[in-house]
């Protein structure tokens, strides 16, 4: 059990700091909730009390003989702020001290995880830019906001991220480190997933089981720990995580193009999505009609372009971007599925494969994997079955260790 510090600012957002507060708690964690006197206005002392199990305050001079302005900080694991307002980030940047999470800021040599939340104005100033720059430079984990409603009328990018986003985050940063939120800061990582459609006709396509679980884990992940992340997301109907830009594909060859053009300009490439390997030689204009002799149209198939191999003879000399290939596998009567997944990265050249064992529908469509990460260099890497976010951390691992090593 850890002992993690929920500081709380001054915003509308302070409400959703309850559900963090619930979900930290039920996965095992003791939570002492420190808010402004500002996020009081907003949710009461006695409704975190009520939720935590433990007194509330914001003064330092609350419980003097028990120094809390300095013991909080001390005793924690780990600080995660929310909503982080931009009074809240230039108080913390500057290392000010006049309440008691403030004082907390500075006193906590623990990880510390900050979600910010504010009108778009505000995000895009320049002081609030400066200050997230200064505090990111330090060490701390600044989420990037959500695009979507605000306050009133307006939309745009200061929207709080989504509570189990933050907690996914502030539980990766407990399980991993402090470096898991900084190192892969301003590593521009391109990540694909999802499964490719290739249509027959208006109405029906060719697909496969891809959920785009496992791609957008790894995308959440990067960004959790500070990349640049570009998303290509093909037919993926689950929530995207703040801060991750986004492109949407339909087809293998759509997915092909932006992959490839994006990956130019990228320093980590990940594979993950599924593309389907062949598509119909025809696409028919109007709705296949379904006859009383019972006729069945004849589907030929052609081969789709090959995205790995190709992102892979693309890149430059010096071997940049660094690629992650994803395979799905079953294992025969010919081979087993590592052996099958060994001549499927020599013969694509990736500097790592991560292998799914999909026999008896394993993988698709779950919220846990197991997957075993082979690099070029012949190493193999057992990752256990757990939660996808957890497989997405331990991808993540890899990559940074290869990226530290030249």
């Amino acid at each position: 059990m850890s002992n993690i510090v929920l500081g709380v600012g001054g915003g509308i957002a302070a409400y959703k700091s309850a559900e963090i507060l619930r979900r930290l708690s039920e996965s095992g964690h003791r939570v002492t909730v420190v808010p402004t006197a500002a996020a009081l206005k907003f949710v009461g002392a006695p409704t975190w009390e009520a939720l935590s199990g433990r007194p509330v305050s914001t003064d330092v001079f609350d419980s003097v003989p028990e120094v809390p302005h300095v013991a909080i900080g001390q005793s924690a694991d780990l600080v995660v702020v929310a909503p982080a307002t931009a009074d809240l980030l230039a108080r913390a940047a500057h290392g000010l001290a006049d309440d008691l999470l403030t004082n907390t800021l500075l006193t906590a040599r623990c990880p510390v995880v900050m979600a910010p939340a504010m009108h778009t104005e505000m995000w895009e100033h320049a002081a609030t830019q400066a200050n997230v720059a200064t505090l990111r430079s330090r060490g701390v984990i600044v989420l990037e906001p959500a695009v979507g409603r605000l306050t009133g009328k307006d939309t745009g990018k200061g929207r709080l991220p989504d509570p189990a986003d933050i907690v996914d985050a502030a539980l990766a940063v407990l399980e991993h480190g402090a470096h898991a939120g900084t190192d892969l800061v301003d590593v521009r990582v391109l990540v694909s997933a999802g499964g490719t459609r290739e249509y027959l006709d208006p109405v029906r396509f060719l697909g496969n089981r891809s959920s785009g679980r496992q791609g957008v884990a790894v995308a959440q992940a990067a960004a959790s720990r500070g990349a640049k992340v570009t998303l290509v997301a093909a037919n993926v109907s689950i929530p995207v995580p703040a801060g991750i830009d986004v492109v949407r594909v339909e087809t293998t060859a759509e997915l092909h193009d932006a992959m490839l053009e994006r990956s130019a300009s990228a320093d980590v490439v990940v594979m993950a999505a599924a593309p389907a390997d062949f598509r119909p030689a025809r696409l028919a204009q109007t709705k296949i009609k379904k006859d009383d002799k019972g006729t069945v149209p004849e589907l030929t198939l052609v081969q789709n372009p090959d995205i790995l191999r190709d992102l892979v003879e693309r890149r430059g000399a010096a071997g940049t971007p660094l690629i992650v290939g994803f395979a799905a596998e079953t294992g025969d009567a010919a081979a087993t599925v590592l052996e099958h997944a060994r001549a499927k990265l020599a013969r694509k050249g990736s500097d790592f494969l991560v292998v799914n064992d999909v026999s008896e529908g394993k993988a698709f469509e779950r919220a846990e994997n197991e997957v075993v990460i082979l690099g070029s260099d012949g190493s193999a890497t057992e990752i256990p079955y757990g939660p996808k976010i957890a497989v997405a951390h331990a991808i993540c691992d890899t990559i940074a260790r290869r990226l530290d090593n030249g």
